[in-house]
């Protein structure tokens, strides 16, 4: 079977999108491309208008078990396996519900920090559990999930962010976790972690006044390397974390 399947979760928007534009340019694959509507991402739908039955939107609550099993079905319906899965969620802040990067202890919140590990670390971890049984086929694929180095704890030297910190190191727990699991049942399933840097989305709006010059990627620049750093991939790298141009972080 020479057609590949990709997945992309969180393709809406920012960097998803910029990844299932890049993956499309392929011709040997079909996507699927996941957001809680996609219908209502005007980008998605023009590449699917560009792409026809290449590009396929289906709705995925990451917050939502049963959504995320409803995306299974019906990716497994489209295509029997996947080659690549692309996990995208991320949370750092939202302004409506009052969630901000926390400074100091003074700051934690327990609903806060719950909806953070709920979107960076409860998530992806179930798209693994509920994905990962289209992935073991025997022949190479790869489950990626966007984390950030932030979630190394060794390589924590200023502190702060408490509940960003804490739920990417445990989305890089979950990762390690299930990579040890998933060599068992396929040697060419690699599963890592990867951070992109600092890119220019709505995720690190806020944030980007103080960064040195050059370190802001757009969307398009961070998906090329990343899915440069895939590419690279080989079974000794699962369950590691990598940064954008391909070097491990520790954890």
């Amino acid at each position: 079977m020479t057609e590949k399947h990709i997945l992309i979760q969180g393709g809406g928007r920012g960097l998803g999108l910029a990844l299932v534009g890049r993956v499309l340019t392929d011709h040997t694959t079909v996507v699927t491309a996941t957001a809680r509507d996609p219908e209502s991402s005007a980008d998605l739908v023009a590449l699917r208008d560009s792409y026809g039955d290449r590009l396929a939107l289906q709705p995925l609550d990451i917050t939502d078990e049963s959504s995320i099993e409803a995306a299974r079905v019906a990716a497994a319906q489209r295509h029997p396996r996947l080659d690549l899965m692309i996990t995208c969620a991320g949370l750092l802040h939202d302004e409506a519900r009052g969630i901000r990067p926390e400074k100091k202890l003074s700051e934690l919140d327990p609903n806060h920090l719950a909806t953070s590990f709920t979107v960076n670390a409860i998530g992806p971890a179930l798209m693994i559990k509920h994905f990962h049984d289209l992935m073991t086929h025997g022949d190479r694929a790869v489950i990626a999930s966007i984390s950030a180095r932030i979630g190394s704890i060794s390589d924590n030297g200023t502190g702060g962010w408490y509940g960003y910190r804490a739920s990417k190191a445990a989305q890089n727990q979950f990762t390690r976790t299930a990579a040890i699991e998933l060599a068992r049942r396929s040697k060419n399933l690699i599963c890592v972690g990867l951070h992109p840097g600092t890119v220019d989305t709505g995720l690190s709006k806020p944030f980007q006044k103080r960064l040195p010059e050059g370190q802001l990627q757009r969307p398009d620049q961070a998906a090329k390397h990343l899915l440069g750093v895939i590419a690279g991939l080989t079974p000794d790298d699962t369950g590691l974390l990598f940064d954008w141009a391909g070097q491990p972080i520790a954890p």
